[in-house]
């Protein structure tokens, strides 16, 4: 009970803040301000993002299968509709971050920094996510029981266990 009240919280408490706080770190999925970089229905798989500036960048229903980025800050950046399949994430920062009917299936997210992210309808399944960490990011019910299954480690930079991160028991 304590959980379902913690997520619905977390929920309504997110939501609060991106309609009411100024400015707002991520993008809409529907516009990007700031010189932000904006990718849309494209297929970009197996790309080395590496030595790009994404910070708050937009992915609209890309395909980023294989790609790369890896130790990168991705900070308020919004992967809407997009395919993450087997993509190197680890080492990421993605806090305050918006993933909405994303797979992150087989990816890697060792040591990545999920915080406050909004993971909505997003799929994990076989990724690796050992030492990420999930604090106060909003995650499906399911996936949050099917993370804790297999969650591990402690992240290096926040210090904080991806068990905990994530509110298993």
């Amino acid at each position: 009970m304590l959980k379902v009240f913690r997520q619905s919280f977390l929920v309504v408490l997110t939501v609060a803040c991106l309609i009411w706080s100024a400015p707002a770190i991520a993008a809409s999925s529907s516009s990007v301000t700031g010189g932000a970089s904006a990718f849309e229905n494209m297929v970009l798989a197996e790309t080395d993002f590496r030595d790009q500036d994404l910070l708050t960048a937009q992915f609209t229903n890309v395909d980023l299968t294989s790609s790369i980025f890896e130790a990168m800050d991705l900070r308020g950046s919004v992967f809407n509709g997009a395919n993450l399949t087997d993509a190197n994430l680890k080492g990421v920062d993605l806090t305050n971050g918006l993933t909405y009917l994303t797979s992150f299936n087989g990816a890697n997210l060792e040591n990545a920094i999920l915080a406050e992210a909004i993971m909505l309808r997003t799929s994990f399944k076989n990724a690796k996510i050992q030492g990420a960490d999930f604090s106060l990011a909003v995650l499906d019910t399911e996936q949050i029981a099917a993370l804790c299954k297999v969650a591990d480690g402690v992240n290096p930079k926040t210090g904080i266990s991806t068990r905990e991160s994530l509110g298993c028991s």
